[in-house]
């Protein structure tokens, strides 16, 4: 099965130095491209006069994570697309598992490998871990992740199961399925566009799967870290765009209702630890939110939102009233 690797790079020299050749090495059978958002440094550069086996796409603007992969995959023509963040680091064999669940079981649409930490590589890796999942109101967690909880990995997570969403740090999917749903959606810029994007490929009927016998490891937060504030921003404001978009119609007000709430919740946690910042971006991103609420609506897939999307009823009562830290416990 034909597999391109396409790793998203926007002046990223450094990394594309560090961790491209780990992928040239362990990815023999692949095709490998980078895709650069219209970089200033001298990335493409680098590219052609060291690695060139690797093709370079060429995007006309910098149009964040979705716009990006959607503008440089419209060039690339393959079976299935390997969407690899530049500061990853694969192992050895670790396409075969993927390729082989993708021949087995033609339901499945999109795959997710083990994310192990790179600077800790005995534990999970906050985006992705062993697997992405949502409560019913759409808050994200993972096997081997509850928000800032994470676990070390121990083998317990080395099965292959059915999820909710595959982290975009290392996301397979069927490139035929891609182009069907017309890719990331543009609108959300860069954070949770894989969570829609692996809510509407359910809608389709296809299985949203993580595979734990293949690992890569992840550096994460090399493009935005946690304490940013415009992350938080397009965290807040895209959640609430996927529940829009895809909630069943009898639930959306009430939830994102409640989501709402609770956010303002999470905002007086940010200042009252001294971060003001962070509750005036969940502000922004409300602002934003009913700015673009037209639009998010027309989005709406009314023929398939019954579907069961949640796998627990809430993780926030779980991880910080419960006190639950590992995903066997919820």
């Amino acid at each position: 099965m034909n597999i391109a690797v396409v790793i998203l790079n926007w002046n990223g020299k450094k990394l594309l130095e560090e961790f491209l050749p780990s992928i040239i090495k362990y990815s023999a059978n692949a095709s490998i491209y980078v895709a650069d958002n219209a970089s200033t440094d001298d990335s493409v550069s680098f590219i052609k006069k060291n690695f060139p086996s690797v093709h370079i796409v060429s995007n006309s603007e910098n149009g964040g994570f979705a716009k990006g992969y959607n503008d440089a995959l419209q060039h690339i023509e393959t079976p299935i697309y390997a969407l690899v963040n530049s500061d990853v680091s694969v192992t050895e064999n670790w396409l075969d598992p993927i390729l082989d669940e993708f021949e087995k079981n033609p339901k499945t649409g999109i795959i997710q490998p083990k994310i192990l930490d790179f600077k800790n590589k005995k534990k999970f890796e906050y985006a992705g871990a062993a697997g992405g999942f949502l409560d019913i109101l759409g808050y994200p967690y993972c096997r081997g992740r509850i928000f800032n909880s994470l676990e070390k990995d121990k083998g317990q997570y080395d099965d292959t199961i059915k999820i909710n969403w595959a982290s975009g740090a290392c996301f397979f999917i069927k490139s035929e399925i891609y182009h069907q749903l017309k890719g990331f959606d543009e609108d959300y810029f860069a954070h949770q566009e894989e969570i829609d994007l692996c809510w509407r490929t359910s809608n389709l009927g296809y299985d949203i799967k993580y595979v734990g016998t293949s690992a890569v490891y992840h550096v994460g937060g090399a493009t935005l870290s946690e304490a940013n504030s415009f992350k938080t921003f397009l965290n807040f404001r895209n959640s609430l765009y996927s529940l829009l978009k895809n909630l069943p119609a009898n639930k959306v007000v009430l939830y994102i209702f409640i989501r709402m709430i609770l956010d303002a919740v999470a905002g007086i946690r940010f200042t009252l630890q001294g971060r003001p910042i962070h509750m005036v971006a969940i502000i922004k991103s409300h602002m934003s939110f009913y700015g673009n609420l037209k639009k998010m609506i027309s989005k709406r897939n009314f023929k398939h939102n019954n579907l069961k999307y949640y796998n627990t009823t809430s993780i926030v009562w779980s991880h910080f009233v419960l006190n639950i830290r590992k995903s066997k416990n919820l």
